[in-house]
């Protein structure tokens, strides 16, 4: 009998061998069922050979064959394999990271059939006055009569599944399995919503990656905030729909751009595909379907959309590519970023990167000719830039968290009839609780670290490991019951606005009030219609949102950000101040950003206020280059956790030796550690890290590569938790 090599979802780095009984045809990326220990697994195929390292005799037999056709694409299959393998992941966790659950758990790969009810020739010749003393029956004969009533529709149509098995058994109706067409939406494609006049610096982009949309090419379309890359990247699918390509949209996070979806639905008279967390099991399994047969145009999704297998795709955008979220940081910590560059090269297709902030991987690879980079410096309209302005806290009496010249700018705002947004990245109502007489604070014993205060729910929260108990009444160590809370967060300024501001109508934007479905298009809607006049949010509005009422924007609180032990926070720092203040003056009104420090003269508040992002990139690129850091270097991470605070350093140290063993070693490799993770306990876990770094990525993955397989001689290994990062992005 053949040998399968099956791919399954454990966390091992191998492939599982069954015999392929007689009868049984499988097919390469196609799923099996197979007996796994004292269960049932579902795998899928990764390869057919004629032998195998385990004695036949003792290998189990393919249960059953579960697809005739690979779930893959070919291009996607090659992908799959690759990150696999550079990501140092096992093959089956990638693989089915890659498909719907219900696909997982072993559903067919094909939408479930329609059920109709039909009415039969005797139940049309039946007359409605022999079915008088069983109304619910003479009533559903009726509704049979006007048309077929599909099966999920029967509640509606206020009538029952056993009303209808009453009149089959007559033979006045029967069931019939109902195959519905795939639709094409080329036939009918057309744009009908309204195009907006492109400036010259749109049009000359467009048109560069238009002359160049039947083939790989990487483009960085750097623009400026409130630049119009929307309106570029809605330009640049007409070509694509109008040959019967489909499209991917990759969003940061589908909840922040309801008008972007809006926008691509307006415009194209094409089916429109969201995928997104909110969409239940079968939902999500629908759009895959959907877009693998070719019938929706364009799927518009957040980072594992990436892995949507499409019938003819002909163009991928990533939009805001700089933003974190794309880098995957649990279980497979994947980059979908660069992912989407190499998939977008496996199928031949133009790739457009868009953003204000550019990461400065991405500006590297334009420096090094991966990548080509289309300008937008020009607001789209009539919009100007908005003028900026420090304003130095330090002697300053606050008032709610609040310096008295920003509370007077946000009064002559106010009352010009505009909105003002105000912005705090930490939610809750303040980030310590205090016992005023002896000095205690509310901590995590989890995290080793503070809880939040939530004032309205009474509850001290740990945003790092959500534990949360009730608010003390009084002070655990000295029994005082002087308890204060200590900082700002978004809750307690909205309470303070509420007191220096009564009349005016507020709204808060944070994961606390948007936590319920539909609640932040709520928001947002409510601000679009003028009812809020103050926005308080976090980083949620600080990307992908156009309110063109809004003419001042403030930052609260930045002086953390920019004393980091990080050595990427200055860059992420200057991402969200540009983004942020992007948000003021977007529709002809002059804008005003407001930044509150301590630190005025700190250099990267002047470089970005004074000379802008690109000025900042450039020059961290430099300061990188002379440090030997990534772009130009490459990471890997190693984490381990215990519960001891003993064996992840022991473990690290035993991995650290491994490698520095290796023959492939030379004087390039730079190993850190271990040394505490800047989080050191989260979860009860004492978290350490290991830090390799060399110049080449190749020789770096080759070191892995050769000395991963020996982690299990290691005495340590089982015994505590780790995980490999290539490419971290978070240390």
């Amino acid at each position: 009998m053949p040998v399968v090599q099956v791919a399954l979802p454990v966390p091992l780095a191998r492939n599982f061998d069954y015999l392929l009984p007689p009868h049984m045809n499988v097919v390469t990326g196609g799923r099996v069922s197979v007996p796994f220990g004292k269960r049932k697994a579902i795998g899928i195929v990764v390869g057919v050979s004629e032998s195998s390292d385990f004695p036949l005799d003792q290998l189990k037999a393919v249960h059953e064959v579960l697809d005739q056709h690979s779930l893959f694409p070919p291009s996607l299959w090659r992908i799959l394999l690759w990150a696999a393998d550079y990501y140092h992941y096992p093959l089956g966790e990638v693989l089915f990271h890659a498909i719907p659950v219900l696909l997982r758990q072993g559903k067919p790969a094909q939408e479930a059939p329609l059920w109709q009810w039909f009415i039969t020739e005797l139940g049309r010749e039946t007359a409605s006055e022999s079915l008088k003393r069983a109304p619910k029956q003479q009533q559903a004969l009726a509704a049979l009569r006007q048309r077929p009533i599909y099966r999920h529709e029967v509640t509606a149509q206020d009538l029952t599944d056993a009303t209808l098995q009453s009149l089959r058994a007559k033979g006045l109706c029967e069931l019939r399995e109902h195959q519905r067409a795939p639709e094409d939406w080329r036939h009918s494609y057309a744009v009908k919503g309204e195009r907006l006049r492109l400036n010259t610096e749109q049009a000359t982009a467009v048109g560069a990656i238009r002359s160049e949309d039947d083939h790989f090419a990487a483009w960085l379309l750097a623009g400026i905030t409130g630049s119009g890359k929307t309106e570029v990247y809605l330009s640049i699918l007409e070509n694509v729909l109008a040959s019967g390509r489909q499209a991917l949209i990759m969003v940061p996070e589908i909840g922040l751009t309801p008008q972007t979806i809006a926008r691509f639905r307006e415009r194209f008279n094409a089916p429109v595909d969201v995928l997104h967390s909110a969409l239940n099991d079968s939902e999500r399994l629908a759009v895959w379907l959907r877009a693998r047969s070719g019938e929706t145009a364009i799927v518009i999704g957040t980072r594992s959309a990436l892995f949507t297998p499409f019938a003819r795709l002909g163009v991928i955008v990533i939009d805001e590519e700089h933003d974190s979220s794309y880098k995957q940081q649990e279980g497979w910590r994947y980059q979908a970023r660069d992912l989407a560059v190499f998939r977008a090269r496996e199928e031949d297709i133009p790739i457009v990167m868009g953003s204000a902030t550019p990461a400065l991987e991405t500006l590297h690879n334009v420096q090094m000719g991966k990548y080509r980079q289309l300008s937008l410096s020009k607001r789209a309209g009539n919009a100007r830039q908005a003028t900026q302005q420090l304003i130095d806290l330090k002697g300053v009496k606050l008032q709610g968290g609040l310096s008295p010249a920003l509370i007077q700018k946000i009064r002559q705002h106010l009352q010009a009839d505009n909105q003002v947004l105000l912005f705090l990245n930490r939610r809750g109502f303040s980030p310590a609780l205090l016992c005023h007489e002896c000095g205690w604070i509310a901590e995590c014993q989890r995290c080793d670290h503070y809880y939040t205060l939530h004032q309205n729910q009474r509850q001290l929260r740990c945003h790092h490991c959500d534990s949360q108990r009730p608010v003390p009444h009084q002070c655990p160590q000295c029994g005082s019951t002087h308890l204060v809370p200590v900082g700002l967060g978004t809750e307690q300024l909205e309470h303070n606005l509420s007191a220096l501001f009564p009349e005016v109508p507020l709204s808060r934007i944070d994961r606390d009030t948007t936590s319920r479905k539909g609640a932040l298009e709520q928001h947002l809607n409510e601000v679009h219609r003028g009812g809020a006049r103050i926005l308080i949010g976090t980083q949620m509005l600080a990307k992908g949102h156009h309110f063109p009422d809004v003419t001042l924007v403030s930052l609260l609180d930045v002086d953390g950000a920019l004393f980091s032990a990080d050595f990427r926070s200055a860059e992420r720092f200057a991402q969200l101040y540009t983004q942020v203040a992007g948000r003021a003056g977007r529709a002809g009104k002059q804008g005003e950003v407001l930044l509150q420090t301590h630190h005025p003269d700190h250099p990267l508040l002047q470089t970005l206020l004074y000379q802008g992002y690109d000025a900042f990139a450039s020059q961290t690129l430099q300061e990188r280059k002379s440090v030997f850091l990534p772009p130009y270097t490459s990471h890997v991470l190693i984490r381990a956790e215990d519960h001891d605070n003993q064996q992840a350093a022991a473990f690290l140290q035993q991995l650290r030796n491994l490698f520095e063993a290796s023959p492939l070693k030379d004087e390039a490799l730079w190993a850190m550690g271990p040394v505490p993770a800047l989080l050191a306990k989260r979860s009860g876990r004492y978290r350490w890290q290991l830090l390799l770094q060399h110049p080449s990525r190749a020789l770096l993955q080759r070191l892995l590569k050769t000395s991963l397989p020996l982690v299990s001689t290691l005495p340590l290994s089982r015994k505590v938790k780790w995980t490999l990062d290539v490419d971290p992005s978070e240390s």
